[in-house]
């Protein structure tokens, strides 16, 4: 786990409250949408997998969502790594999403 926490400046949820991170049911939705622009999404979300954040919405994902990660994957030790190799499988969920249509279009033409 890397101590060097100078990523949280640049996080876009700088400058909001806190509250507005550690929301329940379909307000997670809305919290997560302003990870997804985050130039430290993986930063962010790296420091909640290592030390398992129990609350609130941490680089695009809810707790439920971190819970089920960490069971997929106990051999983690180093989220950063794994992130850096593997992110793209945690991506945007709307992004995920459209390139299902569009796989599904290639397939169909």
């Amino acid at each position: 786990m890397s101590e060097d926490r100078s990523w949280t400046a640049s996080a876009a949820c700088a400058q909001q409250a806190p509250d507005a991170l550690f929301v329940r049911g379909a307000a997670q939705r809305t919290a997560r949408e302003l990870c997804f622009s985050c130039p430290v999404r993986e930063a962010c979300l790296a420091e909640a997998l290592d030390t398992a954040t129990e609350f609130g919405v941490w680089g695009g994902m809810t707790e439920r969502e971190r819970r089920a990660l960490l069971r997929r994957h106990p051999e983690v030790t180093d989220w950063a790594a794994w992130l850096a190799a593997r992110g793209e499988e945690i991506d945007n969920p709307s992004m995920r999403a459209a390139r299902r249509r569009a796989r599904r279009t290639l397939v169909n033409a």
